[in-house]
């Protein structure tokens, strides 16, 4: 009886905590066009600064639980696996609904930086921990990515045409977007927690909870987000939320992580192994994907898509000792990748050519 009720009690949660990340997510990608057109910037500015830093506030609030519990595996796990999951199932299913145009600036910028900020924290956790000076250089750059974005958003001002508004409806639209943010902050929440206790019932480690169940809780923010503002044809929010989400991932929810975590958080030899390589095996794959032709198309939604399911697989089977975790990963390692490299880089090229 005991069991059944809490079922019934997780099944709410979950019900509830979907019908609030819709409205907060629509919400927000109403706020966000309406506050692009005041400012007279780029929507793509919006989605990488304001979106992309409201939909990461579940996993900031998660990492620093995950910290201060002493779960560290759990606070590393959910970023590493929640910017796997951004990039191929948020972009994949976004680029199923329409195909997403990509600006040069996130070709020449925001991308490159992704993919550095992956490697850098890639490099500083090669001594299987992230200290407070770890955490103190990944904030400082942020703060130099946000500086860069500011600039940005300076000289691209004359680019964007909005009416003008009076000062109150500045103020009606802050007050809607911290509802909106308020809304997805406690949709992830609930979400969360039934996630949560259904995986600890079913007996699985920090490293897979924070890798899976958390990663993809903390990303529905995100997924909805874009997947509104794709329909609404919004497709530089749908994008630049993403990048925009996973580079504060990386540098302001482990940063601030580890900056004020009791101890240094420790990572895992499996994370070192197999998850951070993909995490940036994925952002390295966007620099490719997005510059032959700037866009995204359904053809490499579905790719991503299963990538996706590859990577899942593999974590499944390893988790619970089947052979085919091996199997799949001399699969994923000889063919499937060195397939997909000559492929990215023939389609580079045949895109590089006809730039130029």
């Amino acid at each position: 009886m005991g069991l059944s009720a809490l079922s019934l009690w997780n099944l709410l949660q979950l019900l509830c905590g979907l019908v609030l990340l819709i409205a907060g997510a629509e919400l927000l990608v109403r706020c966000a066009v309406r506050m692009a057109a005041n400012l007279k910037v780029r929507p793509l500015l919006i989605g990488l600064t304001v979106v992309a830093l409201g939909s990461s506030a579940p996993q900031l609030t998660v990492s620093l639980q995950a910290a201060l519990n002493d779960t560290t595996d759990i606070a590393v796990g959910s970023v590493i696996g929640s910017n796997i999951f951004n990039v191929l199932v948020t972009l994949g299913l976004s680029a199923l609904i329409i195909p997403l145009r990509v600006s040069r600036q996130l070709v020449r910028l925001d991308i490159p930086l992704m993919i550095v900020a992956s490697a850098l924290v890639y490099a500083l956790a090669l001594n299987k921990q992230l200290d407070r000076l770890d955490g103190a250089i990944l904030l400082g750059c942020l703060l130099a990515y946000l500086g860069l974005l500011l600039r940005q958003s300076r000289h691209s001002g004359h680019h964007h045409t909005g009416h003008h508004s009076p000062s109150t409806s500045w103020l009606h639209n802050i007050l809607l977007m911290l509802a909106a943010l308020l809304l997805l902050g406690l949709a992830g929440h609930l979400l969360l927690g039934a996630a949560v206790r259904v995986a600890t019932e079913l007996g699985l480690s920090e490293r897979i909870i924070g890798l899976t169940i958390i990663a993809v809780s903390t990303s529905l923010p995100e997924l909805a987000t874009s997947l509104i503002a794709a329909f609404r044809g919004q497709r530089e929010i749908a994008v630049g939320n993403v990048i925009g989400s996973n580079v504060f991932n990386l540098l302001g929810v482990l940063g601030l992580t580890a900056l004020v975590a009791p101890a240094p958080l420790s990572v895992s030899p499996n994370a070192l192994a197999f998850d951070l390589p993909v995490m940036l095996g994925v952002a390295a794959l966007c620099l490719p994907v997005f510059y032959t032709g700037y866009r995204v198309t359904r053809a490499e939604g579905l790719l991503f898509l299963g990538l996706y399911l590859a990577y899942g697989l593999h974590v499944v089977s390893f988790t619970t000792g089947m052979p085919l975790a091996g199997k799949l990963e001399h699969l994923m390692l000889f063919f499937v990748l060195p397939a997909l490299l000559v492929f990215l880089l023939f389609s580079t090229l045949r895109a590089w050519r006809r730039q130029h």
